[in-house]
């Protein structure tokens, strides 16, 4: 059960998933089974009503798989988040934890914000802003959740890397 699975599925559906719909699906259920209360859903979501904040008990394990996906041409998938002291340049993100899978291979992310060994925030971007710098992706080393996220396609994905298991009292 790989990216390039030969196997005979006479379901169309399930033929048309790519391996990164499998592994954010696991991913999905191994949190699943981490969150010992329901928890609401991301805050930023299009289908969430109302809107209001969350109010949840705290968790001493981990309970996010922090992940990053990579566009066909190999590159970092990179959204777009609101930080919380200012709107600077390190507004952009590569890490994601996945809040919904539905409609068979789309999901719900919560874009998470890179942080270093001192939780200070990592800026990703090169100095023109335009593009990634692979260089600043080694400097971090923590994450803190964002009230951001994105629906994606993850059909459109070639690859995931599951970077870490953290804890980030996510129903906070």
């Amino acid at each position: 059960m790989g990216c390039g699975r030969v196997e005979d599925i006479t379901d169309v559906k399930k033929r048309n998933e790519g391996c990164v719909c499998d592994v954010v699906r696991a991913i999905k259920d191994i949190q699943d089974q981490a969150n010992r209360e329901e928890c609401p859903g991301c805050p930023t979501s299009c289908f969430l009503e109302p809107l209001g904040g969350i109010v949840s008990p705290s968790r001493n394990q981990a309970d996010t798989r922090v992940f990053m996906l990579l566009n066909k041409d190999g590159t970092p998938f990179k959204a777009f988040f609101r930080d919380r002291d200012r709107c600077d340049n390190d507004c952009f993100s590569v890490f994601f934890r996945v809040e919904d899978i539905f409609d068979t291979c789309c999901a719900t992310l919560r874009v998470l914000e890179p942080l270093d060994r001192e939780r200070n925030e990592v800026d990703l971007l090169n100095e023109d802003g335009t593009k990634i710098d692979l260089r600043q992706i080694c400097k971090v080393r923590n994450w803190r959740l964002t009230g951001s996220c994105v629906t994606v396609d993850l059909n459109c994905f070639c690859a995931i890397e599951c970077i870490a298991d953290v804890f980030l009292d996510v129903c906070d």
